[in-house]
């Protein structure tokens, strides 16, 4: 590589000297081939190009070349001017000589050329010597880039079975050096990992396969190596590499088989009808659908027994059972199985053939069965009003094993609530326990269960027990009949007709036969003979104030053996009528209505009467209200009014707080005296002393109430106790209450209201004046 470098590098230096300036040297002259003389005709300096190599590594700046002007005397007066890419930044001239230098290594693969313009220049004047001239500095590439794949790992697959030089995949790499220069971009292909299975054309990579009939199931995956190579492969190049992973695909190459060519399997004679007795598989070393499988039964003297079916998920064929198995009749069974793949590939049917057989044995064993009913089902009938303990029928059951066990016979009383039947536990006799009614139940259904004694196993069967009719009920109405008979009715009319039911249900149907217990004067009946009859009347000129109403008995009877009959009364109300025959009215009160009252007279006397009630009651209620008593009974006697100042109440009109008339006399009191500012929530009993005498002491009193309200657990749960913010000890107007003041209250003197302002005017008044009367 360093040769190569130093080539380059001589070549580059040859080149941009032979492209620098060319100055012609004055007064020399040649000779063409006539003998004429030839003069070169001075000229300006002109250049193409430079050439400089990448990744330089020498020591310092690399030069690139010089340029020089014929304007230039060397006397130090022209100046030389570099612009264009990489002008003062990679690349840089010097003004007085011309010399070009690179500054730093330059990379081709980042910029293959650079163009700029020179042009020389008076120092002193700035005048351009020389109009600018335009040159190229290419970038020569060496091989500084390896080859490189567009993956690191490639996955590709090709088909086992394949011929030589079948396809698998083609991988590329590319290399950032020149392709236009040398060798340093061409690729050469080759495999460093993979043979012999695998060969790549070194051209343009493509795998492909080298050995013939590569078989999947000896080795499904492989990884080839592969290295891409510059300098087309010579000696010195750089180079590359990918992993292609390579992986055979299946195809149906492999026929299935049995490991064994006889299975043996065991089953229980118990066993259900489509469960499964054994499995068996064949293997087939391909996968996928490749791999599927079909079972089938050739023949044997089990084919009509059994079944196979094909397990998709497992692959395995599963023998089911097609009939019920009996140990006694047959233990032993055989099979000729069949497997075969569902896919077969038409090129390979040579490795063939894509089938198996195998032969499956099967034992049956025995099992200890319950009883067998003779039938699936039993149906017994009997008439209805059967004496208790009549028998019905007979259900049989037997064991179906070799050594017979003794049966026992019972019914399921879940299924025989109210007891109505019972069986014998030895033979399977049915009888009645109750005699039955086929009108209260026409079916009954029944499980009778057989045990065998000395295992306990059962078997239960369903026995439906029908119930015949039997004539035992008599006919009667088949509805309520509202019957009416106009007063002014003619004889002969008709005035209802009738009809019958019977809960009975004879073969023939119903037929039932109308007639009348008795001979009426008033009225009879027509049969219809259709199983209704009409009721006519014998005369007319019914009146209501004679008979308001007519019970008429009537015989119904049916025709099936024993006649049955019953007597229904039917009740004929006498009724007015309009000329037409439609009822007006069938009710007492129309008797009252040919009296003269209306129903409006009617109505107007009850309310009379009911307001008259009201007034009585009112009247009586205000009797025993009780006289208030008023407040105060004597103006003079103003002791016990609490007043209340300023903002705490309404004064000495405030009443609503307290009866003051309780504190005055006690011996008013009501019972139950309750708060008449407030409602309580409950209403409790007071308990109450004997009234204080009148010359008992109101602060003696107050003070027995307050006592016997704080000791009774029964008070109401309030306080009649008013608030004055403005007397008491440490106020201006110390206490204002009286209670303290009964001994004294002939010693005070009351002057001082009436300077404490308009709010205790009127209690000076009172108090003042009340000290003058004394003092008169």
């Amino acid at each position: 590589m360093i040769i190569n470098q130093l080539t380059f590098l001589l070549l580059s230096c040859l080149l941009g000297w032979s492209s620098a300036l060319i100055r012609p040297v004055p007064g020399i002259s040649t000779l063409d081939r006539d003998g004429r003389t030839l003069h070169r005709t001075k000229r300006g300096w002109m250049w193409n190009s430079f050439f400089l190599l990448e990744e330089w590594t020498g020591t310092g700046k690399q030069y690139v070349g010089k340029l020089h002007s014929d304007m230039d005397t060397e006397d130090g007066s022209v100046k030389y001017v570099l612009t264009g890419d990489g002008a003062g930044t990679i690349f840089e001239i010097d003004e007085n000589s011309g010399d070009i230098h690179a500054t730093r290594r330059l990379d081709r693969e980042e910029k293959a050329l650079y163009t700029l313009s020179a042009k020389a220049v008076n120092k002193t004047s700035g005048q351009d010597l020389e109009r600018a001239s335009e040159f190229i500095i290419k970038i020569h590439d060496i091989n500084d880039n390896e080859p490189k794949f567009a993956k690191d790992t490639y996955v590709a697959s090709v088909s086992e079975m394949s011929n030589v030089g079948a396809f698998v995949t083609t991988v590329t790499a590319t290399d950032a050096d020149d392709e236009a220069y040398g060798n340093s971009a061409k690729l050469v292909y080759s495999i460093l990992q993979g043979q012999p299975y695998f060969s790549i054309e070194p051209e343009t990579g493509t795998i492909r396969t080298a050995l013939p009939n590569m078989i999947r199931e000896n080795r499904e995956h492989y990884q080839v190596v592969i290295q891409a190579k510059d300098m087309a492969g010579q000696m010195g190049g750089l180079s590359g590499t990918a992993t292609v992973n390579i992986t055979l695909l299946d195809v149906n190459n492999s026929p299935p088989r049995f490991p064994h060519s006889t299975y043996h399997i065991s089953t229980p004679e118990s066993a259900a009808i489509g469960s499964s007795v054994g499995r068996i598989k064949a293997y087939d070393a391909d996968v996928g659908e490749n791999a599927e499988m079909w079972y089938s039964i050739l023949d044997g003297d089990g084919q009509d027994v059994f079944n196979i079916i094909t397990d998709g998920t497992s692959q395995e064929g599963v023998i089911t059972v097609k009939k019920q198995l009996d140990y006694e009749s047959k233990r032993l069974y055989s099979l000729r199985v069949q497997v075969t793949n569902t896919h077969v590939d038409r090129r390979f049917e040579h490795l063939g053939p894509f089938s198996d057989t195998a032969m499956v044995r099967i034992t049956v064993t025995d099992v200890d069965e319950p009883p067998v009913f003779s039938r699936a089902l039993y149906i017994f009938e009997v008439d209805e009003d059967t004496p208790a303990g009549s028998s019905l029928g007979t259900v049989s059951a037997r064991d179906p094993d070799i050594i017979n066990h003794l049966v026992k016979y019972t019914i399921d009383r879940h299924t025989d609530l109210e007891r109505l039947f019972n069986i014998d536990s030895n033979n399977g006799t049915i009888s009645t326990l109750q005699a039955l009614d086929r009108e209260t139940s026409k079916w009954h259904n029944i499980s009778v269960l057989a045990t065998e004694l000395s295992t306990a196993l059962q078997t239960r069967v369903p026995v439906f027990i029908k119930v015949r009719d039997v004539n035992d009920n008599a006919p009667e109405f088949a509805m309520y009949y509202e019957t009416f008979v106009c007063e002014n009715v003619r004889a002969g009319q008709l005035i209802q007709t009738i009809s019958a039911v019977d809960t009975d249900e004879p073969l023939v149907g119903h037929k039932f036969v109308f007639s009348l217990s008795t001979i009426n004067p008033n009225f009879t009946i027509f049969d219809n003979e259709d199983n209704t009859a009409r009721i006519l009347t014998r005369r007319g000129g019914f009146n209501r104030r004679e008979m308001s109403s007519y019970l008429l008995p009537v015989v119904i009877s049916d025709n099936d053996y024993p006649i049955q009959s019953s007597t229904s009364t039917l009740t004929v109300r006498v009724c007015a009528c309009d000329s037409r025959g439609n009822v007006q009215t069938c009710s007492t009160e129309a008797l009252l209505l040919s009296a003269g009252l209306s129903t409006g007279a009617l109505v107007a006397i009850l309310l009379c009467i009911l307001i008259l009630l009201m007034i009585v009651v009112l009247f009586a209620a205000l009797r025993r209200q009780k006289k208030k008593e008023p407040l105060i009974i004597s103006k003079e006697d103003v002791r016990d009014n609490v007043v209340s100042y300023n903002d705490e109440g309404g004064g000495e009109e405030d009443t609503q707080a307290f009866d003051i008339g309780t504190l005055r006399n006690p011996e008013v009191i009501d019972t139950n005296k309750l708060r008449r500012d407030i409602m309580p929530e409950m209403l409790f009993p007071f308990r109450r002393t004997s009234p204080i005498k009148d010359n008992t002491d109101v602060r003696d009193f107050i003070n027995g109430r307050l006592h016997e309200n704080d000791s009774d657990p029964t008070a109401p749960p309030y306080d009649s106790l008013a608030t004055y913010a403005y007397e008491g000890n440490g106020s201006l107007a110390e206490s204002l209450s009286s209670l303290e003041s009964a001994a004294t209250e002939g010693d005070q003197e009351f002057e001082y209201l009436s300077h404490w302002g308009p709010q205790f005017k009127k209690l000076a008044d009172m108090y003042i004046g009340q000290e003058s009367q004394r003092e008169t």
